[in-house]
Formats: structure tokens, sequence, C-alpha cells
């Protein structure tokens, strides 16, 4: 008897993560559910067996695969292999990791099936050491269908644009088929950026549900985010490419102020974190983000960065030059 189509594909990239790949199969065993399908991307690891301990784990997980890059891709790449090979109606992502509270993923598709909308953004547990703090997704409006434009601005706040984790939700295939929901191919970094900026310009519902099943380790020494080489760098083409596909948009000089302000704010974040990278990297991150505010109109800076601190903007100041009727 042939298997219909699963209702949800679960995508797992996965990345010298052999230490905590175990916890992550064993969560996904305790979601299990006939129509539910498990696909691991191993992205050819470097530093550990986590091809093998995938292989070994996953004989006893239904219904799922592991498929193995011949080369390393990062993230974006892995994520699009899981894109390419899913079957299901929802898609999801789980980072090799991270793990699933038990049942989590069924109340996952429930609030997609129930408020029948393109995507369903949840809350998410963070974790660092033996820190457990929720962290809300940054929309106050809960458990109802939303205009996903509506949830761009303002610019001087935190909104859901800049929440980008692709694991905190589900999206129903019909963005794909749209032409979304893929990421950027080579982006090691940052890549959820110009992935979440076009599903609020493009798609046309979704909503923010209460559900606090990721857990999502923070501050892992294996983290691209704890590692300061040149890979951290391609947050600049990341942010370089949602403020080219913004010019297209019919609102484009109200949004690329939101843009720019994102861009400023991990730009002052990476060089005032300058410990964290070698000093040939340090000096080259100075050099990209002195090109990339340069390309920045003086005007539209300060309307983009009213009000993000005095530390922060010293620091684009130093960097740019000029500035000077930018206020903090």
């Amino acid at each position: 008897m042939t298997r219909r189509p699963p209702t949800l594909s679960v995508i797992v990239p996965c990345f010298n993560i052999e230490a905590y790949v175990s916890e992550t199969v064993a969560s996904l065993g305790n979601n299990v559910r006939d129509d539910f399908e498990f696909i691991f991307v191993e992205d050819r690891s470097t530093k550990d067996r986590t091809y093998e301990a995938l292989l070994a784990l996953t004989e006893r997980l239904e219904h799922s695969r592991v498929i193995r890059h011949e080369h390393n891709g990062g993230l974006a790449t892995a994520r699009n292999t899981g894109i390419d090979a899913a079957e299901g109606r929802y898609l999801t992502f789980l980072d090799g990791d991270d793990w699933l509270a038990p049942g989590y993923l069924a109340r996952l598709v429930e609030s997609i099936e129930r408020f029948d909308v393109d995507f369903v953004r949840t809350d998410h547990v963070q974790v660092t050491g033996l820190q457990r703090n929720v962290h809300r997704a940054p929309e106050g409006r809960r458990n109802t269908p939303i205009d996903p434009r509506s949830s761009i601005l303002p610019v001087d706040d935190t909104t859901m644009v800049d929440y980008p984790y692709a694991w905190a939700g589900i999206y129903h295939r019909r963005l794909l088929d749209q032409g979304m929901l893929r990421f950027h191919d080579g982006l090691r970094t940052a890549e959820d950026r110009p992935w979440i900026w076009e599903l609020h310009r493009r798609a046309e519902s979704y909503a923010v549900a209460s559900l606090h099943g990721v857990f999502y380790r923070r501050g892992l020494t294996t983290s691209l985010t704890q590692i300061g080489d040149l890979r951290q760098l391609d947050f600049f083409r990341s942010f370089d490419l949602v403020l080219a596909e913004l010019e297209s948009d019919p609102e484009a000089d109200r949004l690329r102020k939101k843009a720019l302000r994102n861009y400023c704010v991990v730009i002052a974040h990476q060089v005032l974190d300058r410990h964290r990278f070698e000093r040939s990297v340090h000096a080259k991150l100075r050099q990209m983000a002195a090109e990339a505010l340069g390309r920045m109109a003086e005007q539209e800076l300060g309307e983009a960065l009213v009000g993000m601190g005095e530390e922060r903007v010293h620091t684009l100041r130093r960097i740019r030059g000029g500035m000077k009727g930018v206020a903090a």
C-alpha cells in the first residue's frame, strides 16, 4: 500500500554536533506520528562522527532519512537540501543541536491548520548551561490571522523581522510553490535575515502561537555565532540581499529604514565584540563595515539610528566618518 504524502516534514541540518544529536533524535522520537517525516542533512562534519551517529540513531526513528552532502555548504544550503527532499504539506526546521518537547510537533500542525495561514511563528526556550528562559516572539497579537507586513515596523522597536529563527515556526508548502521559503545558498551566518524579510513582505497571512516547545542551545563553542572567523562576515551579504530585494517593494522607502537599522545594529555588535575575532578578521570586518556604511546616506542613517544608544552610534560614526547630525 502506497503511503500518502506526509503532513509535516521536519528538516534537521547537522554539522559537528555528535555530542548533542542523541538528545535531538530522542526528542523527535517523542514527536513521531505516522504522517510526519524527519529529514537529516549531514553537512560533511569535520571534527567528529556526526554522520555515523546519525545513521545509528535514526535506525529507530520512524519515517526518517539521512542525506549527506559531498562537500560542506553551510546552514542555508543544508536547509535547502532538506526543503528539496521534503514531501510534506507543511515544513518546519530544527537545528541539529537543539531539541523539542514531547508532542510539540502535533501542536504546531494543529495551530497552522486551525488558523489556515501561510505560516505560524512561535516562542522558544533559550538554554544557556542549566538556565532556561522563554523568549517570546515580538508580536502582541496572538492566535489570530495577521497580515505579515503589519509586523515589520516600527523602525525603532523590536519586531518580527528581528526574530528571524526559522525553527520557531511552521510553513505551508504553498510558500515554496510561490517562490519563497528557500534560503540563499552559501550563506553561513545571518541566513535567516533575507528569508524572514521575504516572508513578511510577500506572504499573505500568518499567526503567532504561544507554544514553548523548541529548546535552543545558546553559547555552544561549536556554534558559528561563537566562532570569530571569516564565515561570520557573511552577515554583510545577508543584509545587502535584504536591501537589494527591498528596492522593488512598493513600500521601499518606509521599510528600508527598518532594514538599515537592523544592519547597523549587527555591524555595531560585531565590531564591539572584537575579542571573538582574530586581528586580521577584525580588520576585514571594519573594512567591510566602512564600505557598507559608506553606501548609506547620512540623512537616512540619522532617521534609522535614533535611540540606538550612544556606544553603538559612536562606534558607527567612528567607522564611517561624518554622521555629525546622527543622534544616539
